[in-house]
């Protein structure tokens, strides 16, 4: 086992990856930039060490810093939490280069996966349904639009690297092609300098559906049950909830196997998520792999009682994965909220300073996070400062859990998604678990017509 890890990440992450080497006994290092001087991680970790300024390239995303401060203080493996460096095949080599252990897949494998065209391929091969499109990227109008013909419209435009909905557009007639294409190599070169985008099949409101899965380096694979990631805006997760009221026992026993079967293909190590489509016939189509572990990780903890960062961790180490596949069962439901620094109904970022942070705990309560009265929300990160996490016997009882949990929370001096949360809980579609990646398109438009006013371009 390792005797001490470095924590690539910063926020709640750092502070979970800290609680579960505290529990295995193993010590740890936190990095931060200057504005995370007094931060919770820093905090609690045994060490600690200042990798730049501020701006994230120049600290979190600086292979250098990172890779110098774990030479430093003789941390023999890094964790990259989610974000930043975590999906970089790049850090992976360069630890392997140092023989520092990354708690991750193999580089290889997260260079396959980051890039969407390939890893279709790769799936396509291993059996994975996938959507109709090209067999890579696209690199002429002309090659586009005999595509999106063939397909037929709408169809979607997609770079092959990153997420969260850059260079990502949906087109629904010919003559948006060109304007969008250009538009969407523009952002994917820009987001993640990488300017190639490749072409599939628009699914009208599907639901997104991903499945958790842990392989060791002995040839063992499991997977831990679906999760439902419909509520997004922008692409970007708001609330998360698992299982899935779409998903039948029988549902999950296939797809459970088909992500098994495919991450044994690719020869996938570690923890990771393998996200589909769903169509309103029950139909799975691949959308992408994750080879990290996920914000929404705890609503799969709370269900199948596995610790998936302990976990990681054991196998990074060489050890063997605690569970079989027999063992692992599921129990009850849980739900996840995003508790974001923004305006509830704009969706503006509001970081400042927290003057007041109080969320109360009781029966099936989980909260991660970095924030504490008086602590300063920087403007420089992701707006994430809590997960709120419930467990409930069954889904009316998560939902009247989280519902009591959101409307006692007390957090003063800056403006969080804590209304906005109240009223999904409170929709009639989603209380009927009715749900597709367009619920929040819905919701905001219902309530700009009740109000009377626009608000369009927050969707």
């Amino acid at each position: 086992m390792f005797k001490k890890i470095l924590i690539a990440n910063r926020g709640e992450i750092a502070l979970r990856v800290i609680y579960a080497c505290r529990e295995l006994g193993i010590k740890t290092v936190a990095v931060y930039s200057e504005a995370d001087e007094n931060s919770l991680h820093v905090r609690f970790a045994d060490e600690d060490v200042c990798i730049g300024p501020a701006k994230s390239a120049d600290s979190y995303l600086s292979v250098p810093a990172v890779l110098s401060a774990a030479e430093i203080t003789g941390a023999d493996a890094i964790h990259p939490g989610y974000g930043f460096l975590a999906e970089s095949a790049y850090l992976a080599e360069v630890c392997e280069a140092c023989h520092i252990k990354f708690i991750g897949p193999a580089p290889n494998v997260i260079r396959l996966l980051g890039d969407k065209a390939r890893a279709r391929r790769a799936m396509k091969k291993a059996g994975v349904p996938i959507l109709p499109g090209s067999d890579g990227p696209v690199d002429s109008e002309e090659k586009a639009q005999k595509i999106a013909k063939d397909l037929g419209f709408p169809v979607i435009i997609k770079a092959v690297a990153g997420g969260g909905g850059r260079g990502m557009r949906v087109i629904r007639a010919a003559g948006e092609l060109a304007k969008s294409l250009k538009t969407a190599t523009r952002e994917a070169e820009a987001a993640f300098g990488v300017g190639d985008v490749y072409i599939e099949k628009f699914v009208e409101n599907p639901r997104h559906i991903e499945f958790q899965i842990l392989g060791d380096h002995h040839g063992a694979v499991v997977h831990l049950g679906e999760r439902e990631c419909s509520i997004q805006r922008r692409h970007q997760k708001l609330l998360e909830e698992g299982p899935s009221v779409a998903v039948t026992e029988k549902m999950r026993r296939r797809m459970g196997g088909v992500v098994v079967d495919a991450a044994r293909a690719v020869q996938y190590t570690n923890a990771g998520t393998f996200e589909f489509l769903m169509d309103d016939k029950g139909n799975f189509f691949f959308l992408e792999v994750n080879t990290r572990i996920q914000v929404e990780h705890p609503v799969t903890e709370f269900i199948t009682g596995v610790d998936i960062v302990k976990e990681q961790i054991r196998i990074a180490a060489g050890e063997r994965l605690s569970v079989r596949q027999g063992d692992i069962t599921f129990d009850g439901h849980s739900i996840e909220c995003r508790i974001n620094a923004e305006d509830p109904e704009t969706f503006a970022p509001s970081p400042g300073v927290i003057h007041a942070f109080s969320v109360p705990g009781g029966p099936g309560v989980r909260v991660d996070t970095f924030a504490h009265s008086e602590c300063t929300v920087p403007p420089y990160y992701d707006s994430l400062v809590a997960k709120i996490i419930v467990h409930g016997r069954d889904r009316q009882e998560a939902i009247a859990r989280m519902r009591r949990t959101l409307e006692m929370t007390v957090i003063e001096g800056i403006k969080t998604s804590i209304p906005l949360h109240l009223r999904i809980l409170a929709d009639p579609e989603f209380v009927a678990g009715r749900l597709n990646t367009g619920f929040m398109e819905r919701l905001i438009a219902e309530k700009n017509t009740a109000n009377g006013d626009s608000l369009a371009e927050a969707v």
